[in-house]
């Protein structure tokens, strides 16, 4: 086991005096070194490596303590690959987080899609009303699948990487995890997602420059077998995250800029400022290549930016899905959440991470709730037992 030494306490001393208040332990903090996993020492204690089950299921996922730190975003001029929105290279600093063990996977989100039917029930039986009082607690869930051959066609095994989803449908997924565990959950920023892939590396790679070891590192173009495979198969990165290259590629919160990282060069920003908050519906940053992509795109710098019409081509939808993309590459774009050390302070600054950004997006929301299509309910911590009385009563 690693431990690493952080500059946080004012961090740990907040939330244990909000674990103080309401009397709970703090999920993946802890007084004394666990005996097994990741774990980093800090001034009041230590961040842990922590599994946690889904509340109301069975399902559990993993979070890894991330160190904080800085370090050289992009990628220097002379790398192999090197794509020009990928520079100039600038300076962030980086506050401690935890982020996925794994990529998020068809067991994990499956919790999610079944919402769809269970809010409509609440909704028919005039239960868990949402209003103007609690409606910043609500979410809307995803409808089914137009074609889901398509998206499983590659498998659905529960340790699959779920895919095909856009990100606001990730960014619901994450609003969700929080409300129910009362943890904050929420996509990485490009920058943390790049700092966490690197581990502590300026190489092309975790592991080096030498795309010849990708192999045993990474689903990619090569090895794949055009397909997507089991979360967790290859070797993690340095700190203990799996698949950070290839197999899906990543959502994070970043739209791509035109001209890369030239407003930022120069500079040394904290990663709360390096964050390019999203103004138009596309392109959106994605991070670490895909089981159909080439070695370079593989790479910790590596940028995609995504093409939403292009990615719908096959939906009938008009608007199209909010939710869901009908053609390639999304067969091979997932995410994976992390849940910062410090949480925002208030409960408006959490929901911009979650809520509807675009007029798009918007549009389509609303037309599907309009047409019965879609439907939102209320996320909260009683929502699993709510589920498990809704279940008995039928």
């Amino acid at each position: 086991m690693r431990f690493l030494h952080l500059t946080c306490g004012a961090a740990w001393l907040l939330l244990a005096v909000q674990t103080a208040i309401s009397g709970e332990a703090v999920v993946g903090l802890s007084d004394t070194a666990p005996g097994e996993g990741r774990a980093i020492k800090t001034d009041q204690g230590y961040m842990t490596e922590y599994k946690m089950t889904i509340p109301g299921t069975s399902v559990t996922f993993e979070m890894v303590p991330i160190p904080g730190g800085k370090f050289n975003m992009g990628s220097p001029d002379a790398e192999e690959g090197r794509e020009d929105n990928e520079g100039p290279q600038f300076e962030v600093e980086v506050s401690p987080f935890w982020m996925s063990k794994y990529e998020l996977t068809w067991a994990e989100y499956r919790q999610y899609l079944a919402l769809y039917g269970i809010f409509k029930e609440f909704t028919s039986r005039g239960e868990r009303k949402v209003t103007s009082e609690n409606e910043i607690d609500a979410i809307t869930a995803p409808t089914e699948l137009y074609d889901p051959s398509f998206t499983y066609e590659h498998g659905e095994d529960p340790d699959m990487p779920a895919v095909t989803m856009t990100q606001y449908a990730a960014r619901q997924y994450s609003k969700w995890l929080s409300g129910i565990t009362g943890n904050f959950y929420r996509l990485p920023t490009e920058a943390e997602w790049e700092y966490a892939c690197r581990a502590g590396t300026q190489t092309a790679y975790s592991f080096g420059d030498d795309a010849d070891q990708l192999g045993d590192y990474a689903w990619y173009f090569e090895n794949s077998d055009s397909k997507s495979h089991k979360v967790g198969q290859k070797k993690p990165n340095p700190w203990g995250l799996y698949d950070m290259h290839g197999n899906v590629a990543e959502w994070t919160l970043d739209q791509v800029l035109e001209d890369g990282y030239k407003p930022f060069a120069g500079k040394t920003l904290k990663s709360a400022e390096a964050l390019v908050w999203p103004k138009t519906l596309v392109p959106r940053a994605i991070r670490g290549g895909h089981w159909d992509d080439d070695a370079e795109a593989c790479r910790s710098a590596a940028r995609l930016g995504s093409l939403e019409s292009e990615w719908k081509t096959e939906d009938p939808n008009l608007p199209l899905s909010p939710w869901w993309f009908t053609s390639d590459p999304t067969r091979g774009i997932g995410c994976r959440l992390v849940r910062p050390l410090a949480e925002p302070a208030t409960r408006e600054t959490k929901e911009r991470f979650w809520a509807i950004d675009d007029e798009d997006t918007r549009e389509g929301v609303n037309n599907r709730m309009n047409e019965g299509r879609g439907v939102r309910g209320l996320v909260d911590r009683d929502l699993p037992e709510a589920i498990k009385k809704l279940k008995e009563s039928r």
